[in-house]
């Protein structure tokens, strides 16, 4: 293994063999040959956070492993470990002790409140002009959604009016596009 460190005989970083590892490590300097002994960096320590995944009606209570210096933030994307199973989630809320915040570093963090990306169930409010429909589409989390596209849900072909987003404004602009596990609900037109 090499690793670049000062070397104090060639007074500048050089590329250094390592030769042995215990408390420290003892190095070899490629260019010049001389030898020293260095601190060992230690590796960031990795925290089993308690997890609760929220999948479409349901909640499973996972792990998610962080590195005890990361840094998470709500709108995270990671992975949650559920016994054998794995899940794409975002994270929703934070909670560190009795507060719920938007950023904190891992050892702070209780528990992460997150919900599954990968499979998504998207809700649709379809508009006949007399009556609404409401149409649930199971999809994949980053499939695209365009309004004025065509679209079938459960045998019914409709014109994407406008999309709700789950952290922010409708999108009623013609070919405006997000992904599905961004969207609270479509609304749109039956043909």
């Amino acid at each position: 293994m090499f690793i670049t460190v000062n070397c104090p005989e060639c007074n500048e970083e050089t590329e250094h063999d390592v030769i042995s590892e215990s408390r420290n490590l003892l190095v070899r300097c490629t260019t010049c040959g001389h030898h020293q002994r260095i601190k060992k960096e230690s590796e960031p320590q990795s925290i089993l956070i308690k997890t609760i995944v929220s999948k479409e009606g349901t909640s499973l209570v996972c792990g998610i492993e962080l590195a005890e210096d990361d840094e998470c933030n709500v709108g995270d994307h990671l992975v949650a470990e559920c016994g054998e199973d794995a899940f794409g989630v975002e994270v929703s809320s934070i909670e560190c002790g009795e507060r719920r915040v938007n950023r904190a570093k891992a050892p702070d963090i209780t528990t992460l409140w997150t919900r599954t990306i990968e499979q998504v169930v998207v809700k649709i409010s379809i508009h006949d002009g007399r009556k609404t429909a409401p149409v649930y589409m199971e999809c994949d989390g980053e499939q695209p959604f365009v309004v004025g596209e065509m679209y079938v849900a459960s045998g019914k072909r409709f014109k994407v009016s406008h999309l709700k987003l789950r952290d922010g404004p409708l999108m009623r602009k013609e070919g405006w596009k997000t992904v599905a596990h961004r969207i609270k609900r479509i609304y749109g037109s039956r043909l």
